[in-house]
């Protein structure tokens, strides 16, 4: 039975859903679309079609439910932006690896965009045992539709257990897009991923009801099990550039002039502030008092070459902007020094900085749950401690 449904006052018969099913399950009869037995009921028609005349039923039928034993390997969606890769990315494959490892299965990229070759070969340095290699104009500009009715269909033929995806503005759009076509679970902004040792699911943990717990999450019904992860979440690999790859060339599931959405130009938006390439960061917190208090942290920062971060508190009370925001809603970050001063550590910031290699609390409260994650911990008044430190840092680095 077709699992589409097809509204005909809707449909104007422009056979864009026909060029993007995977299954030869759509054709054009009369000027209008129809439907056939081999109607999977996968989406990828859904995203073509400019008119919304598509649409699935609400139930589907048992026998749809895949056969979770033919799913296996890990794959990592490759963002880039203009040629350049993001590394965000880089870090997904690197962590990507370890789970194909576990697992001891491949780990897949997947590059789509125009004129992006070069990118195959890097996403291999990075860890890839294999590269689906999508090149055509329609790809050229990320928009979702395209790019997520090559994946679905890239999924149906090759059936990934595991499908990684960078939390980034276009990662977290083409995940739900991908993820709700393919009627997968999708967990979004993990903090950590791992394999269950016993029955080999993947344990996707994230903050939850806001930050105060930590859950891990895990889909045993549907596959592949999708998660995206924040940026500096897991450390970016090494690459290796004289490791050895296959690189697999695959068609776009629409071609450009099938495009119902264009993008006219691209602004980039420079960051007041670069939390996440800093080497080292000062944060404050509820602690510093006020906006004048963070000037006693930027002096310290400017010193050490670093920059500022704060906690959510000291942004929701208006003491300095969203952009330095460290944590579960601002970002995540891994620098060389973390120093957190009237920061009591709670788990929404916590999950945004606990991966940094060394960090320095400063807190008046001994009990402050920030001492928990410290390398270095200093009991005391930041007002003293922090001016202190920037004179004697000044004295040792810029003699």
């Amino acid at each position: 039975m077709p699992l589409l449904d097809i509204d005909k006052d809707k449909c104007v018969g422009c056979g864009a859903c026909i060029d993007a099913c995977p299954f030869g399950a759509l054709s054009l009869v009369d000027d209008m679309v129809v439907v056939n037995d081999k109607c999977t009921g996968c989406g990828a028609c859904l995203l073509a079609c400019p008119m919304h005349a598509l649409s699935l039923p609400d139930k589907r039928p048992k026998e749809a439910t895949a056969n979770l034993a033919d799913y296996s390997g890990v794959w990592v969606w490759v963002e880039q932006f203009n040629g350049q890769t993001g590394d965000i990315s880089m870090e997904m494959l690197g962590q990507g690896r370890k789970l194909a490892d576990q697992r001891k299965a491949a780990l897949t990229a997947c590059v789509l965009g125009h004129h992006v070759e070069h990118i195959t070969k890097e996403a291999i340095s990075f860890g890839a045992d294999r590269v689906f290699w999508v090149d055509n104009e329609s790809l050229g500009s990320y928009t979702t539709a395209p790019y997520a009715s090559t994946l679905i269909n890239l999924i149906h033929e090759y059936k990934p257990e595991i499908f990684l995806l960078g939390a980034s503005a276009r990662g977290r759009d083409l995940a739900g897009s991908v993820a709700s076509l393919l009627h997968t679970g999708l967990t979004a902004d993990c903090t950590g991923l791992d394999i269950d040792p016993e029955n080999g699911l993947l344990m996707q943990t994230r903050p939850a009801f806001g930050g105060n717990i930590m859950a891990t999450i895990i889909c045993p019904h549907h596959r592949p099990q999708m998660a995206t992860v924040r940026y500096r979440v897991f450390e970016k690999p090494v690459a290796d550039c004289h490791r050895q790859g296959q690189v697999i060339p695959v068609k776009a599931a629409m071609s450009a002039d099938r495009l119902t959405a264009h993008v006219v130009d691209s602004i980039l938006e420079k960051d007041e502030v670069n939390l996440a390439d800093a080497r080292v960061i000062v944060s404050g917190g509820h602690g510093v008092g006020g906006p004048a208090g963070f000037e006693t942290l930027r002096k310290l920062a400017e010193v050490l070459g670093g920059a500022v971060g704060s906690s959510r508190s000291a942004v929701d009370a208006g003491w300095i902007s969203y952009a330095h925001q460290v944590g579960q809603t601002g970002r995540t970050v891994r620098p060389d020094l973390y120093i957190a001063c009237g920061i009591s550590g709670q788990i929404q910031h916590l999950a945004g900085m606990k991966t940094s290699k060394v960090i320095v609390a400063i807190n008046t409260n001994p009990e402050a749950p920030i001492f928990n994650v410290a390398n270095y911990g200093i009991v005391g008044d930041l007002f003293q401690i922090v001016p202190a430190l920037t004179k004697q840092f000044k004295k040792r680095l810029h003699k």
